[in-house]
């Protein structure tokens, strides 16, 4: 058993040192996941690499009875908890009595070079994969993980148990199905 592993039964029986150790020692691989939200998002959030692992740490931290048995889970997990507070930040944006219509201003000029996306079409791809879920929900995690969390497939694969080739086809399949949900 790996020290990661332990550290992860020590910090889902309670133990907050421990809980504090892993995100320590896992932070690089937080920050790579966050960077890829960051990039697919576009200009739909606000937050930087190092506020989305703050973020997603403290849901994570607040999670309570939650364990994780080995490292794949946990970052799995920590990639779900980065598309919602994304999407939750999206939601926040748009909520008309915070001025949500207003278009959001930032000084970063890495932006203007990354694919714009509006809050509009993240939502639906939120609802979309919410229905897809609904449909089979080893397909969302596939899409969660790959989009969401950026996983490479042999990653994705030992997490769900299942071999490279299957999510390859779950990702062929997940995809079709979230375009004709997004068409509509």
């Amino acid at each position: 058993m790996t020290e990661i592993t332990q550290l992860l039964q020590a910090a889902g029986q309670g133990d907050r040192a421990a809980a504090d150790q892993v995100v320590a020692e896992l932070y690089g691989e937080l920050q790579r996941l966050a960077r890829q939200k960051i990039r697919a998002a576009g200009e739909m959030t606000l937050l930087d690499t190092t506020a989305l692992v703050h973020e997603a740490w403290l849901r994570l931290a607040g999670a309570q009875g939650k364990s994780f048995p080995d490292r794949r889970y946990f970052l799995a997990y920590a990639a779900r908890v980065m598309r919602h507070v994304v999407i939750d930040l999206v939601r926040a944006r748009q909520a008309e009595r915070r001025g949500g219509d207003q278009p959001a201003v930032t000084l970063n000029t890495a932006i203007a070079e990354q694919t714009p996306q509006t809050d509009e079409d993240i939502l639906r791809v939120h609802e979309a994969l919410e229905e897809l879920a609904g449909v089979d929900p080893r397909l969302a995690q596939v899409v969660e993980m790959r989009y969401f969390g950026g996983l490479l497939e042999s990653e994705i694969a030992e997490a769900l148990g299942v071999t490279e080739r299957t999510v390859q086809r779950d990702w062929q399949k997940a995809r079709i199905l979230l375009s004709m949900s997004l068409k509509t």
